[in-house]
């Protein structure tokens, strides 16, 4: 069995101030001392369909809610809010696939791929609140599939590819799925 050090190694000093958050301890106190101010201004700067009523519910422990009466899209700010920006040409997905394939996706790429899916999702009577089951291996498509689900706002329910067809079967009807997505074969060790 291998065995693991205790010894901890920290980041150069020249990392730190070039590090994404250079103010980090006062960020980290402020998230800490008031969470709903730091939560707020960090949902700001997402786009909102519906701003949120509250921050946090609280009022129901342990079930809180954030951002109540709030609607927004994952999908749509991940992707299509950078559609009209210079980000829409930098790369969002790079993939290496075992025998040492590669294949980037731009975010104007990855957004057409994601747009592609999710309207064949909807093509087939998918719509918001179904589950979708994803049985595939580590592809980019695979990626593409829980993006247009997320976009569509159906649920989906990834499945371990080295199941057997029984476990398949039975997760798929345990989630009610309404479509299974898989692929004819994928690498996986060779």
């Amino acid at each position: 069995m291998e065995q693991f050090s205790n010894e901890r190694y920290f980041p150069s000093e020249t990392v730190l101030q070039h590090a994404n958050i250079p103010e980090y301890e006062q960020t980290y106190r402020e998230s800490i001392e008031n969470r709903e101010n730091f939560w707020a201004k960090q949902a700001e700067q997402l786009h909102w369909f519906k701003k949120w009523e509250k921050v946090l519910d609280d009022s129901n422990p342990p079930f809180y809610r954030w951002f109540t009466g709030g609607k927004t899209n994952i999908v749509y700010n991940a992707l299509d809010r950078h559609q009209q920006t210079a980000i829409r040409n930098k790369l969002a997905l790079i993939w290496e696939g075992e025998p040492g394939d590669l294949r980037t996706f731009s975010y104007h790429a990855l957004n057409r791929e994601v747009c592609q899916f999710a309207n064949i999702l909807k093509s087939m009577g998918v719509k918001k609140g179904d589950v979708v089951t994803i049985y595939m291996p580590q592809i980019p498509e695979q990626i593409f599939a829980m993006l247009a689900c997320a976009k569509i706002g159906a649920a989906h329910s990834v499945v371990y590819g080295g199941f057997s067809h029984e476990a398949v079967a039975d997760r798929t009807n345990d989630a009610n799925s309404r479509v299974v997505i898989t692929a004819d074969g994928g690498y996986r060790r060779g």
